[in-house]
């Protein structure tokens, strides 16, 4: 409850403060609610460890409808957070050359080992099982900080975009993150990627799980 409470807070605050003006309150209100989503600006190629892992796992790349009963209550975002801190805990960090003996390799983790795109895979998976549709829960690529790739996962709600990450327990609004957007799977398709950062047309490898930034003290 600590996180709704935090991410409802903010956004709240920012509707809010349309009020002020009632000449500019709705242009305000538009970019504000526009602003909680990541803009997508057309269809790229996806990342060819993800093409892999759709031939080998082709039944975590089809279009799932919600649940029965679904809908994006309080309880709901819990939920996201509840499995955002899991299974940051129950997986040991591991390069994909430590672990498969090649460079980038995306799987749902069955031995307790992964990387970043690997913990967000399995989050995933744990959603859509919980009944949450593939066209909320969107694989996205990113720079850090110091311009390396690093995957997370991306829950689209009616609040806006918030990010699963590996390096880190706190679900955050895509925009308080930090990172560099670069590209993202699409709400519509699950094999399809689309572009969030058109001036950006490398993408960025290896994805790998940032050793030294992460903080090793989340896994006890």
């Amino acid at each position: 409850m600590r996180f709704v409470k935090i991410v409802f807070a903010g956004w709240i605050a920012s509707l809010a403060a349309t009020a002020v003006c009632a000449g500019e309150a709705q242009p305000h209100l538009q970019h504000v609610i526009q602003n909680l989503f990541l803009e997508e600006y057309g269809t790229v190629a996806p990342p060819a460890a993800f093409v892999r892992f759709c031939t080998e796992s082709p039944s975590e790349c089809v279009l799932r409808k919600a649940g029965n009963g679904f809908a994006e209550s309080a309880k709901r975002l819990e939920q996201l957070d509840e499995v955002n801190r899991r299974i940051n805990r129950a997986i040991t960090p591991m390069t994909d050359i430590e672990h498969y003996g090649i460079e980038d390799y995306w799987t749902i983790p069955k031995d307790g080992k992964g990387d970043c795109e690997d913990y967000a895979l399995l989050k995933r998976h744990i959603l859509i099982s919980l009944g949450w549709p593939t066209s909320s829960l969107l694989m996205t690529v990113v720079r850090i900080e110091n311009g390396e790739g690093h995957a997370v996962l991306t829950a689209r709600t009616k609040f806006g975009d918030l990010i699963l990450d590996n390096r880190t327990d706190d679900l955050k609004p895509w925009y308080q993150t930090g990172y560099s957007y670069k590209m993202i799977q699409s709400s519509n398709d699950p094999q399809v990627w689309r572009d969030l950062d058109p001036d950006d047309d490398v993408l960025p490898t290896p994805i790998a799980v940032p050793q030294l930034l992460y903080d090793l003290t989340h896994l006890h």
